[in-house]
């Protein structure tokens, strides 16, 4: 969902026979909720099941490569995915996006729970758990993805947050909606954020693939600029993996918005780690989604959010940036800059190929689109 699409990395795999993960069975995964997806570069869809407090791998035989290089637009997903569902457009939801690189096919996590949303501060996952999973083509066909029979492995999540935990502000909802808030697939590894059962709730773990059956876990304590304080309860809402200065960082950003680099060499060395922060980008919002992408050879990251616009930063400011803010931000602006571009009711993000980035938008009129972003466009 998050790395730079490479072509002769879709070459490759299509003169290849892909590597099968030896620990994969053949069956009906037992998956309670599809919290989140991401694809590693294989074709592998990891679905993070945070009722169920696991990560599963699972190979949809979706490994026929697309050189497509064209936009997609789909300007009634929530009509066409009804009609499908044979349910009211008021009613659909789709909780994660996630595209494969090889196939560039879109993969959405759904459910049938939209009209339950009462509060901007309300995420899908805090409403209803997502049971459908949807294949979208790169020409915009549209069909349900099953996940039976099929071959798949999985992991679980040592000591998730307990189910029956109120969340504290949100009314009704549990804290176990935010046991698995975002996924990451880096070398080999799956990087996994949520909140935890631990005094420190905020917590991150981090597991070989093919999974093994010892999984690392990390609480987690940032710098939250805006609110002057430190913070071990609120849970990364996104983040990518990233080489800074030749040494491999977490990029996350939080609630009300502060960005934040994890030392990624640190996880495996003490269980409470410190994140530094770089930037506050303002309050009264939480970031949906991220995603990293190339335009004319250089990297860009692109972090959709509830009531910012599109936010788009350099990698390399980060990388230059030698303060850290550890005192109470005054105009909740601080650190590393950023340069906004439009996209209000922008949602979820997912790199597609070389010259567009997916997301899904609200429009004003009420309408959920599927659209492409160029990364000229975006170009600042």
């Amino acid at each position: 969902m998050r790395k730079p699409i490479s072509i002769l990395m879709l070459v490759l795999f299509a003169l290849t026979t892909l590597a099968k993960d030896p620990g994969m069975k053949k069956g009906t995964p037992d998956i309670v909720s599809l919290s989140v997806l991401e694809f590693n570069e294989e074709g592998i869809l990891f679905i993070g099941d945070s009722k169920g407090g696991a990560i599963y791998a699972v190979d949809l035989n979706d490994n026929q490569a697309s050189d497509n290089q064209e936009a997609l637009n789909i300007v009634d997903l929530e009509d066409k995915l009804a009609g499908m569902l044979g349910t009211t457009i008021d009613n659909i939801m789709v909780h994660d996006m996630a595209v494969n690189p090889i196939s560039q096919n879109i993969y959405l996590s759904v459910s049938r729970g939209r009209a339950k949303w009462t509060s901007r501060w309300e995420s899908p996952n805090d409403l209803v758990d997502a049971d459908i999973l949807i294949r979208i083509s790169p020409s915009g066909e549209m069909s349900e993805a099953s996940l039976e029979n099929v071959e798949f492995s999985s992991v679980s999540i040592p000591n998730p947050v307990d189910p029956n935990v109120e969340h504290r502000w949100k009314k009704g909802a549990k804290l176990r909606s935010d046991a698995i808030t975002d996924i990451a697939f880096d070398d080999g590894k799956i990087y996994v954020s949520g909140l935890s059962n631990e005094e420190f709730r905020a917590a991150l773990w981090t597991s070989s693939y093919p999974f093994t059956k010892d999984v690392n876990a990390n609480t987690l304590e940032i710098f939250h600029g805006a609110h002057g304080k430190w913070e071990t309860a609120s849970p990364i809402r996104a983040f990518l993996p990233y080489q800074i200065n030749n040494q491999k960082q977490l990029l996350a950003a939080y609630l009300c918005t502060p960005l934040v680099t994890i030392d990624a060499q640190k996880l495996g060395e003490t269980k409470h780690v410190k994140g530094r922060t770089v930037a506050e980008f303002g309050s009264g919002n939480f970031p949906i989604d991220m995603v990293l992408y190339q335009n004319n050879g250089k990297d860009y990251i692109l972090m959709s959010n509830s009531a910012l616009p599109l936010l788009l930063f350099d990698p390399q400011d980060v990388a230059d940036y030698k303060g850290e803010i550890t005192e109470e931000v005054k105009g909740y602006l601080a650190g590393v800059d950023y340069t906004p571009r439009s996209g209000s009711g922008v949602q979820q993000l997912a790199d597609f190929n070389s010259k567009y980035i997916l997301a899904t938008q609200r429009l004003p009129n009420g309408k959920l689109v599927l659209t492409s972003l160029s990364k000229e466009w975006l170009y600042p």
